[in-house]
């Protein structure tokens, strides 16, 4: 859905996560020139995505709407489902009125007919799921045959470095929660992912009928370097998002 912000560590169990109602201005703001959103995240999805000119997509955990935004310029027709209103407010806002913009949990149906979409983009958010089979089932019906499903996620490595650097004693090969803090717009707000190692999201993917065609570790774009040297040095040398381009088959 979005990116991991740069500063976050471990917390107790909250009592609400991933609430992004609550911070949806302060969170859209700071992404819109974050390294890993603006320079990183963003610029690696479009790549993937290519010729988009003329084609039906979704983006599936749209946010505010920059991605949307950013493949309606290169001639898409997007429609965006977002589970936060508030971030869905801020995408009508950027896109206009005349874009199709729903209040949608990706861990229910979708409220779309089969096979009506010839994309789909989902940035940043399947870590946000326990379970991705249903989801991905669900994903996989509503493309035609041969369509495409762009996805971004965490790294696994990020999660399993983070934990060891903190000095906890986590298993790769588990999937399991993994419960943290971000700093967002000066405010601490607890969040909640779903850690499982690349031969998991290889099963899941390839059990709902999807076949992989590109797996891809990008680069922040080179712009990036004489704004953020610290960060740009460690994540050009260490992982940060996972990057697939898989075909419905």
């Amino acid at each position: 859905m979005t990116p991991v912000p740069e500063k976050h560590a471990p917390s107790a169990e909250p009592t609400r996560v991933n609430d992004y109602d609550s911070f949806a201005e302060a969170y859209t703001a700071e992404n819109a020139t974050s390294l890993y959103n603006a320079y990183y995240e963003q610029p690696a999805m479009l790549e993937l995505a290519g010729d988009v000119s003329g084609r039906r997509i979704l983006d599936a955990g749209c946010g505010s709407g920059p991605t949307a935004a950013a493949l309606r310029q290169r001639g898409a027709i997007v429609t965006g489902i977002d589970s936060s209103a508030a971030m869905l407010e801020l995408a009508r806002q950027r896109l206009g009125a005349d874009v199709d913009l729903r209040v949608a949990d990706l861990a229910e149906p979708l409220p779309f007919a089969d096979g009506v979409f010839d994309d789909i983009v989902a940035s940043l958010v399947l870590h946000y799921l326990r379970d991705w089979g249903p989801t991905l089932h669900e994903l996989r019906r509503v493309l035609l045959p041969g369509g495409r499903l762009l996805v971004s996620v965490d790294h696994p490595f990020v999660a399993y470095g983070s934990q060891q650097l903190a000095g906890g004693s986590p298993n790769y090969f588990d999937t399991y929660n993994w419960t943290f803090n971000w700093t967002v717009g000066g405010r601490t707000v607890p969040m909640s992912f779903w850690v499982r190692p690349l031969h998991a999201m290889v099963d899941a993917f390839t059990t709902a009928g999807f076949r992989i065609a590109v797996i891809s570790e990008p680069q922040p774009v080179p712009t990036a370097r004489e704004l953020f040297p610290e960060q740009y040095r460690a994540l050009t040398t260490g992982p940060g998002f996972l990057f697939f381009v898989l075909e419905a088959v």
